[in-house]
């Protein structure tokens, strides 16, 4: 009797043990998370920071997209326009050769095949 007495206080110890090295372990990451979500927080505080200077001229900012962006059409027109004029056009070669097979005239088989002799 007295073995299985040491045998259970021992395993007891043991899961006691192991317990504590697992919540010594979640702790130590749980701190990490900590840290990392209290800097994060300190990241989003400066941003917030920096949109609520920017925030009232945004309407201003857009007017001014607006009006810069109303001519491009116009500019990119008038950019082709320009190029097309500029660029030099390619001589036309004149009239284009016949298209010739690479193996000289073909025969083809298909009228021997019914009866017709192919003439050369």
């Amino acid at each position: 009797m007295t073995g299985l007495v040491v045998f259970t206080v021992i395993d007891v110890l043991l899961l006691i043990a192991g317990l504590a090295f697992y919540l010594f372990w979640v702790g130590s990451l749980l701190t990490r998370i900590a840290g990392n979500l209290e800097e994060c927080a300190g990241t989003v505080r400066t941003i917030v920071g920096h949109a609520k200077l920017i925030g009232p001229a945004v309407g201003h900012i857009n007017e001014t997209g607006g009006v810069l962006a109303g001519p491009l059409p116009l500019l990119y027109g008038m950019a082709e326009e320009i190029v097309t004029d500029v660029t030099p056009a390619a001589e036309s070669p004149g009239a284009p050769a016949p298209a010739r097979p690479a193996s000289g005239r073909r025969r083809s088989r298909l009228l021997d095949s019914v009866g017709f002799g192919s003439e050369h």
